[in-house]
Order: C-alpha cells, then structure tokens, then sequence
C-alpha cells in the first residue's frame, strides 16, 4: 500500500493555521472537503469521531508528529489529508513535543485491514528524521506532495 492510494493531492497544506488540536482536526477535514472527499455537512461529525478518538489517547505519536484517524460511515474508501504546522501544536504528544507533521486518516467503519495498513505505512515513513525535516522545510504543497510521492516510491 502507497500512501498515494489515498492522499488526495488536494488535501495537503503547508501553512495550518490551528492553534489547537481540535482545530487541527477541522482544519485537515476542510483540506478534505475542499479536495472533494467529504461533504460540508459531513465535517462535524467527522470531526466528532476524530475527537473521541483522541480522548482515547492521543494520535501524538511522538517526534513532532501526529495521526489522527479514526473510521466513520460518511467515507466509503479509505481518505487522507496532510499538514505542516509552522509553529507546531501541542497534540498531546506521547514525547510530550509539539505536533509540526499531521496526517489525518478516515476510514470506513467496517474497514479495518487497510486503514491499519495506511497507519503503519504512515508511521514507518514518518520515524525517517531526513523525511520529516524535508517535510518541514516544503515551500508550498507541490513540493509537499513530490517529497511525499518520491518518498512513497522509494519505499515501496
């Protein structure tokens, strides 16, 4: 599995604004609505589940990075969204270090095989130091997405 299967180019940002986790989690699910992937009237439930994902544990999986997901029936295949934080967010981190790198994942809610393999796919790119520096340092989302894509191959 390539997170390309399911990071829609259009829900990537390079420049979140959110302050907050809850914020965060809105901010990503618009860069979903804006990139086809969910309907407006579906944003606050989705982030409903997010949240309650969250008070779970926090998907501050440490290393300046998070992953929020969750499944939930307004998504019918497995969908993505990615953000950098300039300032970074404190997400509750497992480290206790704010959250720069966020990865939103929606999967369907009888889906369980591909929204795992999506999250360890995830994590497994994201523990490379080099890769998340260049993730940082993106200037815009065509070259977030090229660093995402290129990454995505040479590991395959």
């Amino acid at each position: 599995m390539k997170i390309l299967d399911f990071l829609n180019e259009k829900a990537i940002s390079t420049d979140l604004k959110s302050q907050d986790k809850k914020g965060v989690i809105q901010e990503l699910a618009g860069l979903l609505i804006n990139a086809g992937e969910l309907k407006p009237r579906m944003k606050n439930e989705v982030v409903k589940v997010l949240l309650n994902r969250e008070a779970l544990g926090s998907t501050g999986i440490g290393q300046g990075v998070a992953i929020p997901h969750g499944k939930c029936e307004q998504v019918k295949e497995l969908v993505a969204a990615f953000g950098i934080s300039k300032k970074g967010v404190d997400f509750d981190s497992l480290d206790g270090e704010t959250a720069y790198i966020f990865f939103l994942l929606l999967a369907p809610i009888e889906s369980s095989g591909p929204h795992l393999k999506a999250l360890a796919r995830i994590s497994k790119l994201l523990k490379d130091k080099y890769f998340r520096d260049s993730l940082k340092k993106a200037e815009n989302e065509k070259t977030l997405f090229r660093i995402i894509k290129e990454e995505d191959q040479r590991r395959s």
